[in-house]
């Protein structure tokens, strides 16, 4: 139960926010001008913090359900994972504060920022998600698969970006996710990025790095009655945001 808890928090992750971090990859492609750029953002905006949601439950799950694998990740991944938290921080910073000084190069840092943060994030992502399988270590592999990496997250922005823009971005985006971008190359996006985390996921030791049964039997009916509500939490935000396009 805890290993299918943990794919299950984490594949929501990739597919939610993975999207959120192509949109940011592409920022200078989809929107041209700074109100272009300002719409582009607000198509993420309302979605961003609650999809990060996704990923910090699912590292309370590896945490409390494989402390020591955990431990082993974070000690040999430990410079992806901290160019991961800075990228992710410069993301989520740049889209906090672009609107809060009326001044053009004020905007343009920020933006920066999202682009480059976004950037980062991935590419550690890459080098994470691979060097999990290669014994919490960043070899060749990982250095190869990291730039391939970033082509996924970057097509399934573009694919949210059909979905959520209008006028030019939407035509950009287009043109890349194919003349019918909309929800089946959203869907078949969102399947890559599954897949991704759970061919990373199946070559993890978990059945052997279990926590103990009474951490266990504390942790797992606590994760069962959260993940409800944190479906419905997400189901209610795309019902309210999601299905309006973000127009001229």
């Amino acid at each position: 139960m805890e290993i299918a808890l943990l794919a299950f928090f984490a594949v929501g992750y990739f597919v939610l926010a993975g999207a959120d971090l192509g949109v940011g990859m592409l920022l200078p492609y989809l929107g041209r001008t700074p109100e272009e750029r300002g719409r582009v953002l607000a198509s993420i905006t309302p979605f961003f913090l609650t999809n990060e949601v996704w990923l910090v439950t699912a590292v309370g799950v590896l945490i409390g359900a494989f402390p020591v694998l955990e431990g082993e990740m974070l000690s040999g991944l430990y410079l992806p994972f901290v160019a991961l938290l800075l990228g992710w921080i410069a993301r989520d910073a740049g889209i906090w504060l672009r609107g809060r000084v009326d001044r053009a190069a004020w905007r343009a840092w920020c933006e920066g920022a999202v682009v480059a943060g976004s950037w980062l994030a991935v590419l550690s992502w890459g080098l994470i998600l691979v060097g999990m399988g290669e014994g919490f270590t960043v070899g060749p592999g990982a250095l190869v698969a990291a730039p391939l990496g970033a082509v996924l997250f970057a097509a399934h922005g573009l694919s949210l970006a059909g979905l959520r823009l209008d006028g030019a971005p939407r035509e950009r985006a287009r043109r890349f996710a194919g003349p019918s971008a909309g929800c089946t190359v959203y869907a078949l996006t969102s399947g890559g990025m599954a897949l991704v985390c759970l061919l990373a996921g199946a070559r993890l030791p978990l059945a052997e790095h279990l926590a103990d049964p009474a951490t266990l039997a504390l942790l797992t009916p606590s994760m069962l009655l959260l993940t409800p509500l944190l479906v419905a939490s997400q189901v209610w935000l795309w019902w309210l945001f999601g299905r309006v396009q973000v127009r001229q």
